[in-house]
């Protein structure tokens, strides 16, 4: 694999996001989205990805790489750095891998995540995490001829909503209190 930030598959090429390719992206999301049955969650608009991977100022929180095929995005990396309190340094976690079906099984996929991957290796970070669906076996068989394994023995929570006011709200009785 070429060491420049852009690879170039036999197919398609892989290359960090641009501006321009935010409706792409948003248009991706909401693909997956409908593919892992949570149509109705994806709410982000072409503005609130522009702000978050283009901010006008300060340093992007999360970062995206796409896969085009003749000048059109057919696949999307979305990512943002971690940090381990085991390791005590910095990961990638892939928040969303998405590839168009009629793309699926055209090294695409696994040229995004070897993008990551090889960014992993040259910055010294131990961990590329991601969740999937535990009912996508697709993705999972892919995940494992990778070489990935599954962390069976964590689940996944998320405060949101209500939820997540109610215990923000809390910290302003600790603070009266």
């Amino acid at each position: 694999m070429p060491t420049s930030p852009q690879q170039q598959p036999s197919h398609g090429l892989v290359r960090p996001a641009t501006e321009s390719d935010v409706p792409a992206l948003i248009g991706l999301v909401r693909e997956l989205a409908e593919y892992e049955r949570e149509a109705e969650s994806a709410v982000a608009t072409v503005e609130d990805f522009t702000a978050a991977l283009f901010p006008r100022s300060g340093a992007p929180r999360v970062h995206a790489d796409v896969a085009e095929i003749d000048g059109t995005v057919v696949g999307i990396a979305v990512w943002f750095y971690t940090f381990s309190t085991w390791t005590g340094r910095h990961g990638i976690w892939l928040e969303d891998l998405y590839v168009r079906p009629a793309q699926r099984g055209s090294g695409l996929g696994r040229e995004l995540l070897a993008t990551l991957a090889r960014r992993c290796v040259t910055e010294g970070l131990p961990r590329l995490e991601w969740t999937v669906m535990d009912w996508n076996e697709p993705a999972l068989g892919f995940y494992r001829a990778l070489g990935a394994t599954g962390m069976e023995e964590w689940t996944t929570h998320r405060l949101a909503g209500d939820a997540l006011a109610a215990l923000a709200g809390q910290v302003d009785q600790m603070d009266q209190a």
